[in-house]
């Protein structure tokens, strides 16, 4: 095996190796970004109005799409929410989050 090839396979090695210790623990560690818990289905008359989630623990959420069944400001839901983290939104209230699971309590 030449010098060249050596150092060709050598630094290709390297790189596979490299991504690896860097990517998996992203692909397959802990989802930060999802959320859970109870709050109240909020009306906002501003920017056009639409609804938001005010939950328990104060935090706000601007759901991307909440289904017609879950538009009733004052309604009280258990929900499980994934944060947009390069996700903006008009409305600027609130983390902009696509719901996985509501319920109504």
């Amino acid at each position: 095996m030449t010098l060249k090839r050596f150092l060709f396979v050598y630094f290709l090695v390297l790189l596979v190796v490299f991504l690896l210790v860097t990517l998996l623990p992203i692909a397959f560690g802990p989802n930060q970004n999802i959320v859970s818990g109870t709050g109240t289905v909020v009306f906002l008359d501003f920017e056009g109005g639409f609804y938001g989630i005010f939950s328990d623990n104060g935090e706000r959420y601007d759901p991307v799409s909440l289904s017609e069944e879950f538009r009733v400001d004052g309604l009280r839901v258990r929900f499980e929410v994934k944060i947009l983290q390069d996700v903006f939104s008009i409305h600027m209230w609130g983390k902009v989050v696509s719901i996985r699971h509501i319920e109504k309590l």
